[in-house]
């Protein structure tokens, strides 16, 4: 009688567990998805606010809209985009290059198309692949302008750097890079339209 007892109530003994191991696999699953989801927005939130940094330099130098470009200084009134920053390199091992560089019409047109062009790619979420490619050539070439290694300046003065390695230009080159790895034109973007994309899909590098 005993054992008749048990057999009978063995069953619902373990039915409330099942249901807490049940419930307990739910909460999981939920605050995984709530987790992916804020941080799919987070990295679509970096990448637009990136991508506004690149659009924003090529209009500004583009028109001259007074801010780093004063007005009537613009790329379409005659002004050079790069002709003042690499003419005034004055320090690392690529300067007497970079003011070589300083002005030519290859350069400039170089620089804004690369500016347009991984601007464009950010805010709509497109390419990030190859935006983070450029976008980190044109930066590493930009930190060795401004060379932070330097203490002195070619004339003696105190180039203002403040560390060593790290500046503004290898944290976006950074943020490139991981806004690629995270696909984050997916979220707030056409990413995953352009994924569709035959060339696309045969080309993963353009993803």
């Amino acid at each position: 009688m005993a054992m008749h007892e048990h057999s009978h109530r063995s069953p619902g003994l373990h039915l409330p567990s099942f249901r807490r191991d049940r419930s307990a696999s739910e909460s999981a699953v939920s605050a995984r998805t709530a987790t992916n989801t804020a941080q799919a927005y987070a990295f679509s939130s970096l990448r637009l606010l990136t991508g506004f940094v690149f659009l924003w330099a090529f209009l500004d130098k583009t028109f001259g809209l007074g801010y780093a470009t004063p007005s009537g200084k613009g790329w379409i009134d005659g002004g050079s985009p790069t002709k003042g920053f690499l003419s005034s390199v004055a320090a690392g091992p690529m300067k007497s290059t970079f003011h070589s560089w300083a002005g030519a019409p290859w350069t400039d047109w170089l620089f804004m198309l690369g500016l347009l062009g991984i601007g464009v790619a950010l805010i709509a979420g497109v390419a990030l692949r190859f935006a983070a490619v450029a976008g980190t050539f044109m930066m590493a070439l930009m930190w060795i302008a401004e060379w932070p290694p330097a203490k002195h300046l070619s004339d003696g003065s105190a180039s203002m750097s403040t560390n060593p390695f790290v500046d503004y230009h290898l944290i976006y080159a950074v943020v490139l890079i991981a806004l690629a790895a995270a696909s984050a034109g997916d979220t707030l973007g056409l990413g995953r339209i352009w994924a569709k994309l035959p060339l696309v899909r045969h080309s993963r590098w353009l993803r």
